[in-house]
């Protein structure tokens, strides 16, 4: 026998695991021995596959499933999906380790006022714990852009307005050369890719995207300047590198700023537009939030704050509560924060005039997986139930949107202009 060759009992041992564990593996087809003696059935491994089961070890530690574990083991050469995986694993115990501390947080409040001889909000109790379920946090769901591009595809995809909204509020926006621009929020970017050459590029042009997340600065940035070594080919450029022959002047207009948009770091009247697309809901304070912006637009500049209604896709909502009426597709409502009923009134404390403009659109999905894909980037608690049951939940949605002509959506959504 080779002495590179380590029998399956020492194997196991030399790993810390049982040799019950090593075959499981081998079953899995995760981990096939090096070397199996015919005559015997024996199982042999070497030095490398002990490399290969620590790298197992530990992705099962993460919390990779088995078929995670088996195509990150197939892709093992792949150095970008390998550091992709680890850090959606590192934001994903981030996460988990964030929800606890809440946890921890509510139990001593409840301890404090138990010892208090205070009433304990037992019903509060119980829906913070519920709430350590949201494995994907809008910290873990903002940390890159794949979540957000998932839910814009499906938008993309399904919409019954064919002019999109991007394009639409880029229009209604009227912006110009000469202006100083700042959107707060500004995601994966996709209200400037898809408005390329629309982009104002003349003398005076200043545009600040911001965000909250250092990851998704970068994917904005690349998805808007794309990758420097793509327009090298030689003869007549293509329609994608048409697109592109002004990137030179856009890297000199666009700037990228991490910051929050409670505290914008910029002085008075820096600003003659002020975006915030879907954005003010997410702040802490939207109404803080608004004075902000209000200080930092010049005289007679404008806000274009956009978000949704209550009735924004309600069907979805209603889809997965009638496949477990548990699933909670995000922890807050985040129109009764700053939505279409109420940013009137919220806005109306620090600006002199605020006009609403509503987005006529629906969706008519005809196939499951971009709804698959939009339901599972949510930020609510949907894995909790759905992964070990997510053979049943895509015949289910199969089903829905199989019936009839398509599965209707509404779209309740638009923007006020504030000045």
């Amino acid at each position: 026998m080779d002495e590179r060759y380590i029998s399956s009992g020492r194997f196991a041992k030399m790993a810390r695991v049982s040799v019950r564990t090593v075959r499981f593996y081998d079953k899995q087809n995760i981990l096939k021995p090096s070397y199996v003696d015919e005559d015997t059935g024996s199982r042999y491994y070497t030095s490398d596959d002990l490399v290969r089961l620590q790298q197992i070890l530990l992705y099962k530690y993460l919390g990779f499933s088995l078929d995670e574990i088996k195509e990150l083991m197939v892709k093992a050469g792949d150095k970008n999906f390998m550091v992709d995986s680890m850090k959606l694993q590192q934001t994903l115990i981030s996460d988990k380790i964030d929800q606890m501390k809440l946890v921890q947080k509510a139990i001593n409040d409840t301890l404090t006022a138990y010892e208090e001889g205070q009433e304990i909000d037992w019903e509060k109790m119980l829906r913070i714990i519920n709430l350590t379920s949201m494995e994907n946090s809008l910290n873990t769901q903002y940390h890159n852009a794949n979540n957000v591009s998932a839910r814009i595809r499906l938008h993309k995809l399904y919409s019954t307005n064919t002019t999109g909204w991007f394009p639409w509020l880029f229009k209604e926006m009227n912006l110009r050369s000469g202006m100083k621009i700042l959107e707060l929020g500004c995601g994966n970017g996709a209200l400037w890719v898809e408005n390329m050459e629309n982009i104002p590029t003349g003398r005076g042009t200043s545009i600040i995207l911001s965000d909250i997340s250092g990851g998704m600065l970068q994917d904005a940035a690349k998805a808007i300047f794309g990758d420097p070594d793509s327009n090298t080919s030689k003869g007549e450029p293509n329609a994608k590198q048409k697109s592109r022959l002004n990137i030179e002047r856009l890297r000199r207009i666009i700037k990228f700023a991490e910051f929050d948009c409670n505290h914008i770091p910029f002085p008075d009247d820096s600003f003659d537009i002020v975006i915030a697309n879907h954005t003010l809901f997410y702040c802490d304070n939207p109404e803080d939030a608004a004075g902000e912006i209000r200080r930092v637009l010049r005289p007679g500049g404008s806000l274009y704050a956009s978000t949704y209604g209550s009735r924004h896709m309600k069907e979805i909502t209603e889809l997965v509560k009638g496949f477990d009426e548990k699933i909670e597709l995000s922890a807050t409502q985040l129109y009764k924060i700053f939505g279409l009923d109420n940013g009137d009134e919220i806005l109306g404390k620090h600006f002199e005039t605020v006009e609403k403009h509503v987005f006529d659109d629906a969706l008519l999905v005809d196939k499951a997986e971009p709804l698959l894909e939009y339901i599972m980037s949510c930020h609510g608690n949907q894995n909790r139930f759905i992964v070990d049951r997510y053979k049943d939940f895509k015949s289910y949605i199969e089903k829905k949107v199989q019936r009839g002509k398509g599965f209707r959506i509404t779209k309740e959504s638009g923007y006020f202009k504030a000045q």
